[in-house]
């Protein structure tokens, strides 16, 4: 354990001052094993933290520990630590620190975010934070979407029960081939099979996810949650009940949903003139070439561990295109800004090259933000779902 030093006094206070987080736990004395191997795996399996030992719960007050204390704490967290799978790695060290002239001994548990989620106690239960505190995972989609985050399961990948080649639309296959290929799946001597297969759309006789996305015949008939949602509402308000237009939802595979959504929010949002002659057409009031992004975006990069829909949602003052699943792994909002991509689905990226006008690997937010700088993107953790915000232009300033 041990650990080089981390944390400094005025740190260790301004963290206590905020109180208790999804990170930050407090703790006057270790309380029982099991209890602190669930705290550990909760935060091993979230986005990591520090648990302080000699710090009341709730208040925050500074009580400090002994150096037998210390010694006996350091050395049992070390052991809980052994039996937890896979094998996380933690940190320990001693903060000392000034009250009423008394010095106290913080013992600071540093604990981070596991890379081969999920993490497990001792009894094999999986936990998670949930605000400040931790929460028992029994959904087996939650425990996938751990999977997920590791990398060592892709939704995208996965077969689709209750499925088989007769599911697939031939002729978008092969269309899609030939236009990956330069020439059809026959004249490279394959079967429509062994085309299937090397495309990786039929493993074990049924389909794969994104196989079944891309060309399947009514892929909503098997996954009735992938869908999109769209509304042009009266006011600015989510809760609202006054719309403007609410079509049934949008179904189809991913090329046929990307241009539904494409024609609602060109037949719902405002062409301007622009300075552009009387017989033209205008403009449309949000850039079209970061629409087709953001849109583009939220089918290919979603989380399809999440039976959601995407929702797209048109507001007087701004357009929101809300998507299922935070952002993978530790990916940031500035990560992803400058182009530094965590592929979550490695085979709808590659499908959708070849189908969709898909800009590449980390460049589409990129490309939307320079051609709508006002787009504001946030990760809801906690909501688990990826927000696109873009304001729509002020009436005085459609003209």
């Amino acid at each position: 354990m041990g650990g080089r030093k981390t944390m400094n006094t005025v740190e260790l206070l301004d963290i206590v001052s905020t109180g208790e987080t999804s990170k930050v736990q407090f703790k006057e004395e270790l309380p029982h094993k099991e209890s602190v191997a669930q705290e550990i795996v909760a935060m091993s399996n979230s986005l990591g933290g520090v648990i302080l030992v000699g710090v009341k719960d709730i208040t925050g007050k500074l009580v400090g520990l002994s150096a037998e204390q210390i010694e006996e704490y350091d050395r049992v967290i070390s052991q809980i630590a052994d039996n937890i799978k896979p094998i996380v790695y933690i940190t320990t060290e001693v903060i000392k620190v000034d009250v009423d002239g008394a010095a106290k001994n913080i013992l600071v548990v540093h604990i981070q975010e596991g890379i081969n989620k999920p993490y497990k106690t001792a009894k094999g239960e999986i936990y998670v934070k949930q605000g400040s505190n931790k929460r028992l995972v029994t959904d087996n989609a939650e425990i996938m979407r751990l999977f997920q985050h590791s990398g060592n399961l892709l939704a995208d990948e996965m077969g689709v029960h209750g499925t088989s080649i007769d599911d697939i639309n031939k002729d978008a296959f092969s269309e899609y081939f030939k236009k990956e290929f330069g020439q059809t799946f026959e004249e490279k001597g394959l079967t429509y099979e062994d085309a299937l297969r090397a495309k990786r759309i039929l493993p074990d006789g049924q389909l794969s996810l994104a196989g079944f996305l891309f060309f399947g015949k009514d892929p909503q008939r098997i996954k009735p949650a992938f869908t999109i949602k769209a509304v042009s509402f009266i006011g600015n308000d989510i809760s609202g009940t006054q719309y403007r237009n609410k079509p049934a939802d949008f179904r189809g595979t991913i090329p046929q949903l990307f241009e539904e959504a494409m024609s609602f929010l060109k037949a719902n949002l405002q062409y301007l003139q622009a300075g552009q002659g009387f017989n033209s057409t205008g403009k449309l009031e949000i850039s079209e070439i970061a629409l087709i992004e953001l849109v583009q975006n939220a089918m290919v990069h979603r989380d399809y561990f999440k039976n959601s829909p995407i929702r797209i949602l048109i507001f007087n003052d701004r357009v929101e295109i809300i998507s299922p699943g935070k952002l993978p792994n530790s990916l940031t909002v500035e990560d992803i800004k400058y182009g530094n991509p965590v592929i979550r689905n490695n085979q709808l990226v590659a499908f959708a090259s070849h189908t969709m006008p898909f800009s590449g690997l980390g460049s589409g937010i990129r490309r939307a933000i320079a051609e709508q700088p006002d787009i504001e993107l946030i990760n809801d953790t906690e909501g688990e779902q990826f927000i696109v915000k873009i304001p729509r232009p002020a009436k005085e300033d459609k003209k």
